[in-house]
């Protein structure tokens, strides 16, 4: 199969992975693996589990020009034109100490007549680990940036142009170890982590309803360190002991989550390849803010010219959250060979019954399955910042291929290891600013057979959020947003110069505001590609989406683009 094709296959994807797909949040969930297994120092991605990495680099810069069509079908009828340039650079290092994979582009929009604008966006994703001693002690870096329109209820949609569109950006950075020392394994790492969400143009308010106090910044502070022996090495049993700390700042209100714990566990063999896990220790969880500032005559909340409330720095700091005391849990582990890795947990912690796990299956090379389910406390700095440290080392991005944003999944260069993610853009579906309970499961399936791929994905992501009542934020609290998405594509090549891929999908948003409403969305694209002279290849794509939203017209819209690239 030709790059080309490569290509557009991905640009298939791009339609269904950017519906929101829930992560795995491993950062902030109980080790066991570290047990009952050697130490993993991130090596074997992509090394068809021989532990041997083949060095190799590839960097493909490029530049594209394209036409773009957008038709209003739903509630006007307007038509506007645009030209577009753009350059971006995909590239993927892989070799035995360092690994990683960057995708990023930057586009300029020329608007035709007095009804578009002319505007520039950036967007891309990029994971990197380099092994400052080999197999023992890495530095990690992920960072992207990503487009999305913004609903009146805080809930985003990706591929629609409604003028409402915000720039996110998030960061993480810090060094992980995966050692062994005689018969202990000792896994842990310091993460760093910075947000950053842009105020959008405008936000549709339906009349009577409170403003959507949309995340502003954050900065993390994620470790975790970890001390446990294999079954069998030196005792017939694996036991461990960790601790971890979890901070996290939000500039909204001075917002604060605090989460410190501390564990003890065992790995119980019952055959070579299933095992019996538990653990028991002690958890001290905190959520608090500050309240709005407020007019003195009026006593409303005052909005500051970002558009969010600004903070009473001279009030104390509330909690609106707060649970100390035991933790457990326990479950199983089943790994039968390095193609099936299934856990499955429950125990208690935040004082409520806590559930989470993972299966990944790949039983050959043309099928992969990948199911989890998450459950912790967070807020979207956090869950972007897990979601970067879960991407494989080495992938192709996927972008849409009317606009060339960024989906917010990777196409990842081999089967997924259990609980890894290859999706952003489950932290994405929500921009309020609380802290709060996520919960949820995403399963996908990926079918390759001969010159056409097939997937399927489909997810549920529950978020109830935490503040303090009687506060501007008060109204969120523990009101519960739920997300539910599916999607399906084909993509393959036609022969030795042409590609052609489609996707269809659509997710349903329900909001625990009753004013703010819940809003439904549909898609489908379809894309050609073809090669004309070595390395400059034409693009034609055509797409429809759909979104309904309570109180608020129906939205349609239909785009056609045709373009050129050249790959250097």
């Amino acid at each position: 199969m030709t790059k080309m094709s490569h290509q557009f296959n991905r640009v298939a994807l791009a339609a269904v992975l950017a519906l929101g797909a829930p992560m795995a949040l491993h950062a902030q969930e109980l080790p066991y693996s570290d047990v009952a297994e050697e130490a993993d120092s991130g090596h074997g991605d992509g090394d068809g589990g021989t532990g041997v990495r083949t060095p190799h680099v590839t960097i493909s810069p490029y530049i594209e020009a394209s036409q773009v069509l957008l038709a209003e079908l739903s509630p006007g009828h307007d038509t506007v034109t645009y030209s577009t340039l753009a350059a971006g650079v995909d590239a993927v290092i892989g070799g035995r100490n360092n690994q990683g994979a960057v995708s990023l582009r930057y586009e300029r929009r020329f608007g035709w007549g007095g009804k578009t604008v002319d505007s520039d966006s950036l967007s891309g994703v990029a994971r990197f680990q380099t092994a400052i001693v080999p197999r023992a002690i890495n530095f990690e870096v992920g960072a992207m940036a990503a487009r999305s329109t913004v609903e009146n209820n805080g809930s985003t949609v990706s591929g629609v142009e409604l003028g409402n569109s915000s720039q996110v950006y998030s960061a993480y950075a810090g060094p992980s170890i995966a050692t062994r020392t005689g018969d202990l394994f000792v896994n842990g790492h310091y993460y760093f982590g910075y947000t950053k969400v842009e105020q959008p143009d405008a936000i549709v308010l339906v009349p009577g309803q409170n403003p959507v106090d949309l995340f502003d910044s954050s900065t993390r502070h994620n470790a975790e360190l970890h001390v446990g022996t294999k079954a069998g090495e030196p005792l017939p049993v694996g036991i461990g002991a960790g601790a971890g700390y979890n901070r996290e700042d939000i500039s909204n209100l001075d917002q604060r989550l605090e989460d410190f714990h501390a564990r003890g566990d065992v790995a119980v063999p019952l055959t070579s390849d299933l095992q019996l896990v538990g653990g028991v220790g002690w958890e001290k969880v905190k959520v608090s803010h500050r309240d709005a500032l407020r007019d003195t005559v009026t006593g409303l909340p005052i909005i500051g010219t970002d558009g969010r409330y600004a903070t009473d720095t001279a009030q104390p700091r509330q909690i609106a959250f707060e649970s100390e005391g035991l933790i457990w849990d326990a479950g199983v582990m089943w790994r039968p060979s390095r193609r099936t890795a299934l856990e499955a947990h429950v125990g208690k912690r935040y004082g409520y019954t806590n559930y989470y796990g993972s299966l990944a299956y790949a039983p050959n090379s043309r099928m992969s399955l990948n199911v989890s389910v998450y459950d912790s406390i967070t807020s979207l700095g956090g869950m972007l910042n897990d979601a970067l440290a879960d991407l494989p080392t080495e992938f192709e991005a996927v972008r849409n291929p009317l606009n060339g944003d960024l989906g917010g999944c990777v196409a990842a260069q081999g089967p997924l290891k259990s609980g890894q993610g290859s999706c952003l853009t489950g932290a994405l579906s929500s921009l309020r600013s609380s802290v709060f309970r996520g919960r949820g499961v995403m399963a996908s399936l990926g079918l390759t057979g001969g010159r056409w791929n097939y997937g399927l994905g489909a997810g549920y992501d529950r978020r109830r959020f935490i503040a303090v009542p009687g506060s501007v934020l008060g109204v969120t609290n523990l009101t519960i947003d739920e997300n539910w998405w599916v999607g399906a594509y084909m993509s393959g090549q036609l022969d030795a110069k042409s590609s052609l891929g489609a996707t269809v999908w659509a997710n349903w948003f329900q909001s625990g505001d009753a004013l703010a409403g819940n809003s439904n969305a549909v898609g489908a694209t379809a894309s050609y590609n073809r090669s004309i002279w070595d390395r400059l290849s034409a693009t034609a794509a055509v797409g429809i989406t759909g979104v309904n939203r309570d109180d608020l017209a129906d939205y349609w819209t239909a785009q056609a683009q045709a373009g050129v690239r050249y790959q250097f």
